[in-house]
């Protein structure tokens, strides 16, 4: 995208935004509300953690406003070049701003590819066919959905079998999973300045990969069909692995996720992406995931598995729940794998 676009991101859920608790109105909230001389460039909703939220999502936008709008305190107008090149670096752009990206058409850059990866992440991303064309892909998303029996429902904490509630935690007596802890919140620069709320804790670093193989010129992304429970349609895309290591160790009966070996022990020559970023800092408290992107020359793919094109993943962000929110900050993570260094210093 070329540095003369200007798009503008809000972050607020909609008690905040409707205000619910008389705080503050949410700042540029109009520009999406109102769009009248601006360009949707996306409007979409999306999942969160399907194994931590129940049927939670989120409407992810992106407007192109017709008008120069100012930067007020707090905020700063970045290129996409800046953002992707901050995805480089620990813990610097939040979950909800690498989903919003995720869903942005990015067209195969027009920049020459300065190696061989780069190029093959281009054609990708310019590809909406490759091993399997978008009618295989949908159709396996259906039958793995129609397939897929989930039962959910919410029982009283008393009727949960494992968890311990002491010293004002709730947490798995493995000591594995998560924790669920109370935080009484002050700060400036929101709605309101102090509320108190539950805050998942999870317990241990999460991973979610990539794992990518180039065939005949063009970077295929391997995917799993994935059933979580918290999800509204029950299986989306997923991460080639996401898992959380240290509650594999702590609960010896759970099963390691196919290719978790493969991406642990990948050498450094074969991994194309690796930072570690928050969770949404809003619901979870010091929750961090492992992104990666590994590359290696086995094609072989596993039952309830699928190699797609980056641009077989752009086409399914342009609908609702196909993707969920793991592989969506990985698309962005791959994007910016193509992204030429920014023009200024940040």
């Amino acid at each position: 995208m070329t540095n003369h676009h200007r798009w503008i991101r809000v972050q607020a859920t909609r008690s905040n935004y409707t205000g619910v608790h008389n705080g503050r109105p949410v700042r540029y909230l109009q520009h999406f509300l109102q769009r009248s001389g601006h360009r949707v460039i996306a409007d979409v909703r999306q999942s969160e953690q399907g194994a931590w939220f129940l049927q939670k999502r989120n409407r992810n936008m992106i407007v192109e406003v017709g008008a120069e709008v100012g930067a007020e305190p707090g905020f700063r107008w970045f290129t996409l070049a800046e953002i992707h090149h901050l995805l480089a670096v620990e813990n610097i752009v939040n979950m909800d701003s690498r989903t919003v990206l995720s869903c942005l058409p990015v067209g195969a850059d027009a920049v020459p590819a300065r190696d061989r990866f780069t190029a093959a992440l281009q054609a990708s991303v310019a590809r909406t066919d490759g091993r399997h064309d978008m009618m295989t892909v949908l159709s396996a998303v259906t039958e793995a959905r129609t397939s897929t029996e989930t039962t959910t429902r919410p029982v009283p904490l008393r009727e949960t079998t494992g968890w311990i509630r002491r010293d004002g935690r709730i947490r798995h007596e493995s000591g594995a999973f998560f924790e669920v802890v109370g935080v009484d919140v002050r700060a400036s620069g929101r709605e309101v300045d102090g509320w108190s709320q539950p805050m998942f804790a999870a317990r241990g670093r999460g991973l979610a990969a990539f794992v990518v193989t180039e065939t005949s010129g063009v970077l295929h992304v391997l995917v799993q069909l994935r059933a979580e429970p918290g999800l509204i349609d029950v299986v989306e895309l997923a991460p080639t692995v996401q898992c959380t290591p240290a509650t594999l160790q702590s609960v010896p009966e759970l099963p390691a996720p196919p290719l978790l070996d493969l991406v642990e022990r990948a050498s450094a020559a074969d991994v194309r992406f690796d930072c570690v970023m928050a969770e949404e800092g809003g619901r979870f408290l010091d929750t961090e995931t492992r992104y990666t992107v590994v590359e290696t020359t086995d094609p072989a793919e596993p039952p309830g598995y699928l190699w797609v094109t980056v641009g077989q993943l752009q086409e399914l962000l342009r609908h609702s729940h196909y993707l969920n929110v793991q592989a969506r900050s990985l698309v962005t993570c791959l994007h910016s794998l193509s992204t030429p260094a920014p023009r200024r210093t940040l």
